[in-house]
């Protein structure tokens, strides 16, 4: 008996094959969300937070490839503490003066026996490394399609390596839940 994971990433496969997902597709940013999950104090604190402000849109070819991208605005940040928001803003983490946002742009998206794999390229900052994980994916009778994915990130990767005495983790949890919807 298949789950519903895998039916979910059945018909994905056949709607990419027979076509019928072409065309363009934009994120619904009230409804999507990207938030982060980290540890500080030696891993005893978790530390979470949200960006408030997200967008993006993608593409599938009649032959079913897909390309896109997400970006979150970095000063969006919320972490419900505002010292803690300020100094992620700044030269010690995300820059947002010059640096407006992260952006993820999406290489392809292969189905996978549970979901999808998603493969592309993760900018943060002036640094741009290909990253892939997992999602679950699902297809609404409205049109819309749902994008649920944890991808885990180090942030020393990107040249974001502030740690005072240690105590905050390089580690990291994205989170994704992403609706797109025709445009």
């Amino acid at each position: 008996m298949t789950t519903p994971a895998e039916q979910a990433s059945a018909a994905l496969a056949a709607q990419l094959a027979d076509g019928s997902l072409a065309g363009n597709w934009t994120l619904d940013p009230a409804r999507s969300s990207v938030t982060f999950a980290s540890k500080s104090l030696w891993g005893l604190a978790p530390v979470k937070g949200v960006f408030r402000e997200i967008e993006g849109a993608g593409t599938v070819s009649p032959e079913g490839e897909v390309t896109g991208s997400v970006a979150v605005v970095t000063a969006s940040l919320d972490t419900k503490n505002a010292k803690r928001d300020t100094h992620l803003r700044s030269a010690d983490f995300f820059l947002s003066e010059q640096y407006r946002a992260i952006t993820f742009t999406v290489g392809k998206i292969v189905p996978a026996t549970d979901g999808v794999t998603v493969s592309g390229t993760l900018t943060v900052r002036d640094r741009s490394l290909p990253i892939s994980f997992p999602a679950a994916v699902a297809l609404s009778s409205g049109g819309e399609v749902t994008f649920d994915a944890t991808a885990h990130v180090d942030r020393s990767e990107f040249g974001l390596i502030w740690n005072q005495l240690g105590m905050a983790s390089m580690k990291n949890a994205i989170t994704i839940h992403a609706v797109l919807t025709r445009s």
